[in-house]
């Protein structure tokens, strides 16, 4: 069966299914539903826990070995495999399938992995895992979502965040929900009453947003200038290539400009479904120079290639305004 975090707790109060797979790239939400799993799996006497990490293929020899061995005390005991993709591999996906159908009443199978795309979603381990017992698969929890997550959070914790504490604490930890964790409980910690206010989250908490080139590209489709310098500040900051941040701005550039061409030919878009940032975009379209946007990234991909003189994120900082129709200097002229 396949779960989310929330139902998950609901399900281990009902019974403790064989096998669980726990994916995604969130490591707080992970870590949760894994614990709440070897919680359960220890209340019912699934005392021995025997974890290994699958880094080689020779690694799930071991695996296979362990699990045809008993304890020497006959206890119940939890297996838990470790993933660092999801792509086990020919011997991996042999392996899982052998545990998921031999069903050891005495065995609970926990296997932990990142977030599987398409295909490993579609291959006959994760298939056999589903039917065995529980998929949980966790997702990141998005920008606008990110507020109300906050709010369950504090509540548990007996905290009291007025709104303009939750903007601030959402936008301080963006991407990062275990600092965000932290912030609250470190909140709870430190303050002698429950009600907290923006004062307090600036006093006291640390700016640990992460971003991806992804939103950036979204920030700069929706116009949203600060949000996009803001990104393009934090993926700098992270070691972010910068020929991949290029990357994502010319991308969105291309889709505006795609999207641009076959609305004036009145043909129907090259996508099924187009999102609201790139209506966004083609709102202020007639406002941006394409000409200047595709000479300003072409100077930032000299620049990485040290071709031309010039620090590459500042020049894609100028990319960023200027795309979102609000330029800090005047754009490129053709020369």
């Amino acid at each position: 069966m396949k779960l989310t975090p929330d139902s998950l707790a609901t399900q281990l109060t009902e019974r403790l299914l064989p096998a669980y797979l726990i994916s995604g790239d969130e490591p707080l939400l992970v870590g949760e539903a894994a614990d709440a799993v070897r919680a359960r799996a220890r209340a019912l006497g699934f005392t021995e826990r025997e974890v290994y990490f699958t880094e080689r293929a020779s690694d799930w020899d071991e695996v296979r070995g362990a699990a045809a061995s008993r304890s020497l005390f006959g206890t119940r005991r939890i297996l838990e495999i470790r993933m660092p993709s999801g792509r086990p591999g020919v011997a991996g996906a042999a392996a899982l399938l052998a545990l998921l159908g031999a069903r050891d009443p005495e065995t609970l199978l926990l296997i932990l992995a990142p977030r599987l795309d398409r295909d490993a979603q579609n291959s006959d381990w994760v298939r056999a895992a589903d039917a065995a017992g529980a998929w949980v698969q966790v997702w990141a929890v998005d920008r606008e979502r990110l507020v109300g997550w906050l709010r369950g959070r504090a509540r548990k914790l007996g905290l009291e965040l007025n709104d303009e504490a939750f903007e601030l604490l959402a936008a301080r930890t963006e991407g990062n929900l275990l600092a965000a964790q932290q912030e609250l409980q470190k909140l709870a910690l430190l303050t002698s009453e429950r009600k907290v206010a923006g004062e307090s989250v600036l006093a006291s908490t640390a700016d640990s947003a992460r971003f991806d080139v992804f939103q950036l590209s979204d920030a700069a489709l929706a116009g949203d200038a600060p949000r996009a310098l803001r990104i393009l500040a934090g993926l700098r900051a992270e070691g972010t290539e910068p020929t991949l941040v290029l990357w994502g701005l010319t991308k969105a550039l291309r889709d505006v400009w795609s999207a641009r061409a076959a609305t004036a030919r009145a043909a129907p878009p090259p996508w099924q479904r187009q999102s609201a940032t790139l209506a966004r975009a083609l709102e202020r379209a007639p406002r941006l120079s394409f000409t200047s946007l595709a000479q300003r990234a072409a100077r930032v991909d000299r620049m990485i290639k040290g071709r031309t003189t010039g620090d590459p994120w500042d020049e894609m900082a100028l990319l960023a305004s200027e795309f979102c129709a609000r330029p800090l200097f005047a754009p490129l002229r053709a020369s």
